[in-house]
């Protein structure tokens, strides 16, 4: 089919390399522009970006669609079949909407009608679901509201992170934009019951509040690996919390309050214990390295 690919970050990349393997004509790919990155602020091209170019593929970087009459009509020039989006970044506009033949296809990371939005394999976590997927819907003017022409399910375990998570789906989302296009499966429109949403996330979101309990501070920091990644301070100096894991233990002690090994009172009564911790400018370490060079006391507080 004569395709265009429409995407930004990594999370894209797996579905445009599947369908320049499988031989789809890609007429263009469209990303978010570069953009200033790493130490002096380098103009950086974004990982799909990186890609179409290794691949020899026309890309496309409009800073803006909505109301750029121009691109509108560049895209319906480019005579399509279909446009596969994944994590693009930008709103499409109807006329873009409306120009292909069989319109424009999104690889969501969720089971619709669940956790329409910006990052839902965060939230996913966030809320302790056991299971979340990839749907193919066809996009509508809506937000993630399109009907569906397929979905795939996988488990979110104990230990599940979104960063394991993120790879998962990807995978998955690439696999099933191809059984998409190959079998043209009738499209079902959302229920109206189930619906969610998972917001853009920010860095105030990585904030530990110690008066939660244990395994909703679990999940937080299973759901932020790796952005924005979750916090706590300790006196003057903020600690990045890279690991946890709930305890089945009791405790009074106030919430906030360093237990023995790393161990820290939750809300509830209930206990977490700390496994990999950074301090700002060092490496990561496992909870008993960083003991050993850190006066991490029983009695401190964090917060």
């Amino acid at each position: 089919m004569r395709l265009a690919f429409m995407g930004s970050p990594d999370f894209a990349v797996p579905a445009l390399r599947a369908l320049h393997g499988a031989g789809h004509a890609i007429a263009a790919v469209y990303c978010q522009p570069p953009k200033p990155a790493h130490r002096g602020q380098r103009e950086t091209r974004c990982a799909v970006h990186v890609a179409a170019e290794a691949l020899g593929l026309p890309v496309r970087t409009p800073a803006r669609l909505r109301r750029d009459e121009a691109e509108h009509a560049a895209f319906a020039a480019l005579d399509l079949d279909a446009a596969v989006v994944a994590a693009y970044g930008l709103i499409l506009p109807k006329p873009m909407l409306d120009a292909p033949r069989r319109g424009c296809l999104n690889i969501h990371a969720s089971l619709l009608p669940r956790w329409r939005g910006a990052a839902p394999i965060q939230a996913a976590i966030l809320a302790g679901d056991d299971r979340t997927g990839v749907t193919i819907m066809r996009m509508d003017e809506g937000l993630d509201t399109g009907p569906m022409l397929l979905a795939e399910a996988v488990p979110i375990g104990p230990e599940t992170t979104a960063s394991t998570l993120h790879d998962t789906l990807a995978a998955l989302g690439a696999r099933l934009i191809l059984r998409a296009l190959a079998e043209n499966p009738p499209a079902v429109p959302q229920p109206d019951e189930g619906v969610t949403y998972a917001p853009k996330l920010t860095r105030e979101d990585g904030r530990i509040d110690w008066s939660r309990d244990a395994a909703a501070i679990d999940r937080q920091v299973r759901a932020l690996n790796p952005w924005p990644g979750t916090h706590t301070r300790h006196g003057e100096e903020v600690l990045k919390v890279l690991g946890a894991a709930p305890l089945p233990e009791r405790t009074e002690a106030p919430p906030g309050s360093v237990l023995e090994a790393g161990r820290v009172a939750c809300g509830g009564g209930t206990v977490l214990r700390l496994t990999r911790l950074q301090r700002a400018g060092r490496a990561p370490q496992e909870i008993g390295a960083f003991l050993r060079g850190y006066p991490l006391a029983p009695g401190d507080r964090l917060g």
